[in-house]
């Protein structure tokens, strides 16, 4: 039985923040307000997975209105 976790890269609200180049608050405001991508608490301590921040990424996607 092989008992190795697998790799997942997790961010804390710094690393977060570094990542998207926005304001080192701005990840713990997203969670008051219920906001921003999934996370995972781990005891007092908050990690957000690469994967559910690259998904919530492109659900922010916009695409521009083209006119005719």
């Amino acid at each position: 039985m092989n008992t190795t976790p697998t790799s997942v890269n997790l961010f804390d609200d710094k690393t977060l923040a570094a990542f998207l180049q926005i304001p080192a608050k701005t990840p713990a405001q997203w969670r008051y307000l219920g906001r921003g991508p999934a996370f995972i608490r781990v005891g007092r301590h908050v990690r957000y997975r690469e994967s559910d921040v690259t998904e919530w990424l492109a659900s922010k996607t916009v695409s521009p209105k083209t006119t005719a």
